[in-house]
């Protein structure tokens, strides 16, 4: 079975900001339906990003500024409707997941529950690092490479994303249901691998 592309923040020294130098003339054309959307799913993004920070920092592999960009970039995928699932993981020095946890994107379903951020602590491993992981949808999939560089530079991103083998499977990790974060018919259902 053939895994999704994935795409990776490794660490601070390999990233590549994109720097935007004109109008984002797609910001213009929303209409006030998907300002709304864009407002539920970045406050639904906030939790995400609140959890990112408590593990970029107990890890102490990420400050928060570094992980404040990842988040921003994340949003706009998600804004766009291109983000299938989201996971963050701790690895060790061979690639190995060592603790991750998965958010998975859902777009339709009414959620009531509006769980928050609980104190995330992971340990600091030595000659470990921190990954986020990215899953998308065919919608963009089907975008040419030329397309997505364009997204990209056109929404300001703040990382040098890359291709990424990291196996988000967790076979060998112990699954367990977490807090769902979302606003009405936006959801990220989060759940750890310990």
């Amino acid at each position: 079975m053939k895994q999704l592309i994935t795409i990776i923040a490794l660490s601070l020294t390999t990233c590549i900001a994109y720097a935007q130098s004109s109008v984002d003339k797609y910001a213009l054309l929303k209409s006030n339906n998907e300002k709304t959307t864009d407002t539920k799913i970045r406050k639904t993004f906030k939790n995400f990003e609140t959890d990112l920070i408590m593990i970029a920092e107990s890890t102490s592999k990420w400050n928060k500024k570094y992980a404040q960009k990842i988040t921003h970039d994340i949003i706009e995928f998600a804004e766009s409707k291109y983000l299938k699932s989201v996971h963050v993981t701790l690895l060790s020095i061979d690639d190995t997941p060592i603790r991750a946890v998965k958010y998975i994107v859902s777009l339709k379903s009414k959620t009531t529950k509006r769980d928050r951020a609980r104190h995330i602590k992971w340990p600091s491993i030595e000659d470990s690092s921190l990954a986020v992981v990215l899953n998308y949808n065919l919608s963009w999939d089907r975008l040419t490479r030329e397309q997505k560089k364009e997204f990209m530079k056109n929404h300001n991103f703040k990382i040098g994303w890359i291709s990424s083998n990291i196996d988000t499977s967790y076979s060998h990790l112990i699954k367990e249901s977490a807090q769902t974060y979302g606003i009405n018919d936006y959801k990220l259902s989060k759940t750890n691998f310990n």
